[in-house]
């Protein structure tokens, strides 16, 4: 009774869990992480985004144990990974940005390498996903091109039944079609197996088509992190002629939507809102000089420029 006690709650317990992260490299005076927190929870897909230097790999490396944080820390399952690194890791699946191996050895010698080590190997499964996507399993690793090699490393993560993958930008790197199999063979894989999945990516649209939740860092700290369709659903890009946009007196009138970013067009105004409601957006075009009002959806690739760029929010640009 206690076993099945523990178990469960440790099924309820957040697969991932950043308490009040702080990454600081020598002396410089400005972290790379700054108190970053944030949860995964069990079966979700959770794409952490930001650009070149936002802290993703510090953080990615703090998770799976390879690195101390200067302060804070990273929680598996339950249990801190520093301290317990060498037993959490049996439990999860990595695909890093530049998977490496022995450039001698091939895919299949890979397999059954890492079947010696992993109990519940499942080394058909890794000649299936191979197949399916034409990559030589008897030509030496160091042979194969960046695709070849990221759908090996996911096939290897993937073979041990991991309860958690971490993709760390697996796709940079790779052209159109590559990225698209990657993320085609990871998202069929996922719905048969219910994995839990922590990602980093520059691939936003790859990402969209499968994240449940998202998190935006910018300068090392953590800007927004929610559910993805709840982040759709209250960002809009409005457009609507302006009376007073010549006179430069514009942005008021959409104050009941905390615009993002603001532009003065030679129509009228283009507004990015964070905060969108069918029943404000109704009184917002009834407003006296608000003409033709228009609001479309974004997609994550959108609300991330406007989010996470360098534009300060309701400047022109």
């Amino acid at each position: 009774m206690i076993r099945s006690d523990s178990h469960s709650q440790e099924f309820s317990l957040p697969v991932v869990e950043v308490r009040r992260l702080l990454v600081r490299y020598g002396g410089n005076p400005s972290p790379t992480l700054e108190e970053i927190s944030l949860s995964v929870p069990r079966g979700s897909v959770y794409a952490l985004l930001g650009r070149n230097g936002a802290g993703k790999s510090s953080l990615v490396r703090c998770l799976l144990g390879q690195q101390k944080p200067t302060a804070g820390s990273c929680f598996l399952f339950g249990e801190d990974v520093w301290k317990h690194r060498a037993r959490l890791m049996a439990r999860i699946g990595v695909v890093p940005e530049d998977p490496d191996a022995p450039p001698s050895m091939t895919a299949r010698q890979l397999s059954a390498f890492c079947a010696r080590i992993y109990p519940a190997w499942d080394a058909p499964s890794v000649e299936s996903c191979l197949a399916r996507f034409e990559v030589p399993a008897g030509t030496p690793y160091g042979s194969l091109s960046k695709g070849q090699r990221a759908l090996v490393a996911l096939a290897l993560a993937l073979a041990s039944s991991p309860e958690l993958l971490v993709l760390d930008d697996p796709t940079l790197g790779l052209d159109a079609v590559a990225r698209r199999a990657f993320f085609d063979e990871l998202v069929g894989e996922l719905a048969d197996r219910g994995t839990t999945v922590l990602l980093t990516s520059h691939d936003l649209a790859g990402v969209e088509s499968m994240a449940t939740r998202v998190g935006f860092l910018k300068g090392g700290r953590l800007l927004l992190d929610e559910d993805l369709e709840t982040l759709k659903a209250r960002f809009r890009r409005l457009r609507y002629a302006n009376e007073q946009t010549e006179d430069r007196e514009y942005g008021q009138e959409l104050s009941a939507f905390d615009a993002v970013k603001v532009k003065v067009r030679g129509w009228g105004v283009e507004a990015i809102v964070s905060n969108y409601g069918d029943e404000a957006f109704t009184r917002f075009s009834a407003l006296e000089g608000v003409v033709d009002a228009e609001a479309s959806a974004l997609s994550l690739e959108e609300i991330f420029i406007a989010v996470a760029g360098e534009t300060p929010a309701g400047r022109n640009a």
